[in-house]
């Protein structure tokens, strides 16, 4: 298991890739954020972003799927995560298009023993999503809870 404290500063890793499809984009935005420059490219033209993109949110919902598909190739460094209390400083840079190749790094940027709760350290890491032409899309800053080695490990 990867423990809190086997966490330094600077560690990071890839993760992805994942290719958006035009279908899917249309479907989240018809579920959860329906605008119409995220669901027609007639609407979108009338837009400042020319052609249909997909949500921020949808965006954001990718990079958990490819961030969770990594964590589960490695099962030690997920049995020790706890889940998240929040997101920093959270940029939509560019569109994601349909037909977008999508990948990602996460790099571990400050860690911290938490204060209340022994049993965890709290672990921020700058992540940036990029398209295929290896532009950032996305950046974001997840605070996570990581299982800190029991008494005797």
């Amino acid at each position: 298991m990867v423990y809190f404290e086997d966490i330094a500063i600077g560690d990071g890793f890839d993760f992805g890739p994942l290719t958006v499809s035009r279908e899917e984009t249309v479907a989240f935005a018809a579920e959860f954020d329906p605008q119409p420059f995220h669901l027609s490219d007639e609407a979108a033209a009338q837009t400042h972003f020319g052609t249909l993109s997909a949500s921020g949110w949808h965006t954001t919902a990718l990079f958990m799927k490819m961030f969770v598909a990594e964590m589960q190739r490695q099962p030690g460094r997920q049995a020790a995560s706890l889940g998240a209390m929040g997101v920093d400083e959270l940029r939509w840079l560019r569109p994601l298009r349909p037909g977008d190749a999508l990948h990602g790094r996460s790099e571990v940027i400050d860690k911290k023993a938490s204060q209340s709760r022994p049993e965890m350290g709290i672990v921020r890491s700058k992540v940036t999503i990029f398209n295929q032409d290896d532009k950032p899309i996305l950046t974001m800053i997840p605070i996570a809870m990581w299982r800190t080695r029991p008494a005797g490990l």
